[in-house]
């Protein structure tokens, strides 16, 4: 068993990648998109955070939250929004895929990979890097060749308040150049 240890950091901001089990491409389902909002929406309801960007990608998520201060319970959160996820997903039609002996008897469904990917933003360069990563990733994963015709981003909202051109991402952005960092994904 690994020694893993998250950095908790009350009213802290973080940058998470949450992957589908087994990276079935799930959220290409209306379903599957639906059931995630909603979820996300509870949480925020129930226990507040700022989402600052998203990008939704067929197997996995990318996004930016900000907590409130004095409040680091993201692992709690983020538990809910899957468990309530899948409660949506499966009784609405959904299915699971097959899971291994050893995942049955620890009570898993084969929809989400058990962990997640978290980094804690230092500062305002790495909050812009990680936005970048996020919006550039639809590109990155060959989904659209201008990062504009991709639907499930917050790229839109930030291109409305002024942070991003139309046409940015029309060629590869600066950001990770010199840090070849995965983020989370393989």
């Amino acid at each position: 068993m690994s020694n893993f240890r998250r950095k908790h950091l009350p009213g802290g901001t973080f940058f998470f990648t949450l992957v589908t089990y087994r990276r079935r491409p799930l959220f290409r389902s209306g379903l599957a998109r639906t059931c995630l909002r909603e979820a996300m929406e509870e949480q925020i309801r129930t226990h507040p955070f700022n989402l600052f960007a998203i990008c939704l990608l067929p197997d996995h998520l990318h996004c930016v939250w900000i907590l409130p201060r004095g409040d680091s319970s993201y692992s709690a959160r983020w538990q809910s929004i899957k468990r309530g996820f899948a409660k949506r997903f499966l009784d609405r039609g959904g299915t699971e895929l097959p899971v291994t002996d050893g995942e049955r008897r620890q009570k898993r469904k084969g929809i989400w990979q058990s962990r997640f990917w978290e980094h804690t933003v230092r500062d305002e360069q790495d909050l812009e890097r990680c936005v970048d990563y996020i919006h550039w990733n639809p590109r990155k994963h060959g989904l659209v060749s201008r990062v504009r015709d991709y639907p499930f981003s917050s790229f839109h909202r930030f291109v409305e308040e002024g942070q991003y051109e139309l046409d940015w991402g029309g060629t590869d952005p600066e950001f990770g150049r010199a840090n070849k960092t995965n983020w989370g994904e393989p």
